[in-house]
């Protein structure tokens, strides 16, 4: 056989001593006509932030605060690759979760990004717009035979008991997904055979033989370059996964191959036409690194009589579908695939984590492609989470339980430490310490204070949402007259909270929600030291002079407070419905859509003006004292 054809095929050229060799030796037991499937260039469409539409045709450009009058807007930003405004669904997905152990803070991060990425989607739609996310758990696979059986359980009994918690847990922490999926459901086998069905009617599956070294912990195939030897707990060398170092085993059994190699160069090809289609842009470079190798093809079942608890080969009971193919297929199935209703999800913005990056953006694509499929939309990736600068193992004794920190921080207080602290580029790492600290400092102290200080009785015995006046903070800073009394601090803080919704967009597109929630914790730290400096508490209703001056003070602390909690709700949705009651901003006020931010203060009427607000319900955040963590802790032990 010619050298081109084998590396094709992954079959060493025969009799070369020294020739190269794929790791993946496939002897095919017969041969398959090549066909590509079709190249995707998806077409990227303007991403319309939804809040102001009044600059549609400048949407490459911002119109300063002062520049002129009318109520504050945004311009779009400009197009953006792989966002779709005009598209009436926005399907985002976690990655389905494997059963094998209890859920982590790790787990929890997935869901809770999907959950902000969707909820955020859905506050920025115009009407008749739908955002949906899925989530779940992946349940088949040697790993999940393995574990039951080392548990006593049949496989079904480990996957119901474990998947429960997956739920539990992402109920309890307001994780709004519209699916929570199973690959165990019958409608899951469907869609996986039809698809393999379509792989095969396209002629890009054959039956060969594979050697090589197989990571049973991660489910994966590995080539000779990704094994190494580290020694084993005898003092014996041991080979084991260069990435993961998790013991990999020979393993030689015929199975079915998928032609990957065929799809190298498109994929390669979708990747560069989308600079923005795998999100950080480090992760993006690195798959386009892994494309300038070799890309075998890909094993893609397993004998039944070794992996029995999977979905089997349509037409061939002595073989099991691989357990990537079956939880990648997932994605469709939970929305309708093979049915023709799945066209209007897909495709779909993908939240994985990095240790999945190559299944999700190299093999999953090809797959896609070859079944006469889309790409995904986009596929955001993030790192792990250490504890005390080490990774997380049940040997350390250091796993964090998420259910625990839920109840200890509240769901608000984890959800906003978890999408605070967590930088999708690099490994965060978590203590105790750092949550407290985080928490009491900026919901506490600064959003719950600011709230508390400008709506005490004493500075607003009316209980309403007062009057702003023109004459006191006229809309040219400089302005001159006996009435005004803004300063220029005043002004730069009234642009930086008219630019903080298209900003934290811009950073929810580039998958920097973290940075997002820095921009409005600046904000709100500019408002605390606008009020502070106009000291409302000094100021007097019975004063002519003072009492327009008070009631724009709190006007304009009230209109910053009603941006914050509405740009905060796909972090900490209850936190934010409890601000935005307590200004009096009913369910219908709380969109993007209808955020004009102080529309008095250019001419035009205010709907929130002589409202009065909503009850008094306490405290927003109560702060979290190390007293108070140390005696949780001890009632635990």
């Amino acid at each position: 056989m010619p050298l081109a054809v084998c590396r094709k095929l992954g079959v060493p050229e025969a009799g070369r001593a020294g020739s190269w060799a794929c790791p993946l030796r496939m002897r095919c037991s017969h041969v398959l006509p090549r066909r590509h499937g079709p190249l995707l260039r998806p077409v990227s469409t303007m991403l319309r932030i939804s809040v102001f539409q009044a600059l549609r045709l400048l949407a490459a450009s911002r119109v300063p605060l002062l520049g002129g009058p009318g109520a504050r807007c945004y311009g779009s930003g400009g197009p953006t690759v792989g966002s779709n405004a005009a598209h009436p669904h926005d399907f985002f997905t976690t990655p389905i979760f494997y059963v094998n152990a209890a859920p982590h803070i790790g787990h929890l991060y997935s869901a809770l990004l999907g959950d902000a990425l969707c909820r955020h989607r859905s506050l920025r739609a115009p009407s008749g717009a739908a955002a949906r996310l899925s989530t779940g758990t992946d349940e088949h696979g040697l790993k999940i035979q393995q574990a039951a059986a080392a548990a006593g359980l049949a496989p079904r009994v480990l996957c119901d008991r474990v998947s429960a918690q997956f739920r539990r847990l992402f109920r309890d922490a307001g994780v709004a997904a519209t699916d929570f999926f199973r690959t165990t459901e019958a409608r899951h086998q469907e869609a996986v055979q039809h698809f393999w069905e379509v792989l095969a009617a396209r002629g890009l599956l054959y039956k060969g033989l594979y050697e090589g070294w197989y990571c049973s912990s991660d489910e994966c195939f590995l080539p000779e370059a990704k094994v190494t030897r580290q020694p084993g707990p005898s003092g014996e060398s041991c080979p084991v996964s260069l990435e993961s170092g998790h013991p990999v085993s020979w393993t030689e059994e015929e199975n079915y191959i998928f032609r990957l190699s065929q799809f190298r160069e498109p994929v390669q090809r979708w990747l560069r036409s989308n600079p923005r289609a795998i999100v950080p842009e480090p992760f993006h470079r690195l798959v386009l690194q892994w494309l300038e190798e070799e890309l075998p093809d890909l094993s893609v079942s397993r004998r039944s009589s070794h992996l029995h608890w999977g979905i089997p080969v349509p037409g061939d009971d002595s073989q099991t579908i691989y357990v990537w193919l079956d939880a990648l297929v997932s994605y469709l199935t939970v929305i309708g695939y093979p049915n023709a209703e799945f066209r209007s999800w897909w495709p779909a913005s993908q939240v994985i984590g990095k240790d999945i990056l190559k299944f999700h953006a190299i093999y999953w694509p090809a797959l896609l492609l070859g079944a006469g499929l889309n790409p995904p939309r986009r596929i955001y990736v993030h790192s792990h989470w250490t504890v005390c600068g080490q990774k997380m193992s049940k040997s350390l004794g250091n796993v964090v339980d998420p259910v625990a920190c839920l109840d200890r921080y509240t769901v608000d207080g984890f959800r906003y430490f978890l999408l605070r602290q967590g930088v999708p580029n690099w490994d965060c790492d978590y203590n105790d310490e750092k949550v407290v600290k985080l928490l009491d400092s900026e919901l506490a102290d600064a959003l719950g204070g600011l709230l508390n200080r400008c709506t005490a009785g004493r500075i607003n015995p009316s209980g309403t949402y007062p009057a702003f006046c023109t004459a006191c903070f006229p809309t040219e800073p400089g302005s001159q007259g006996p009435a005004v009394r803004a300063q220029a601090e005043d002004y730069a803080l009234l642009n930086a909270v008219a630019a903080l919704p298209e900003q934290v967009a811009n950073y929810y597109d580039n998958f920097q929600i973290y940075k997002a929630l820095e921009a409005v914790s600046s904000c709100v730290r500019q408002t605390n030291g606008f009020v502070q400096r106009h000291a409302p508490w000094k100021l007097s209703w019975e004063s002519p002079r003072d009492a327009p001056w008070l009631g724009t003070v709190l006007h304009v602390a009230f209109e910053c407070l009603r941006v914050f909690g509405t740009l905060l709700q796909p972090v900490t949705p209850s936190l934010a419905d409890k601000l935005l009651s307590r200004l009096g901003v009913s369910a219908a006020e709380r969109g993007l859509q209808q955020l004009f931010f102080l529309p008095r203060f250019y001419g035009r009427q205010c709907p929130f003006e002589g409202r009065r607000l909503g009850p008094e319900t306490g405290l927003l955040f109560p702060r979290l004292d190390q007293s108070r963590v140390r005696m949780v802790k001890a009632q635990g032990t």
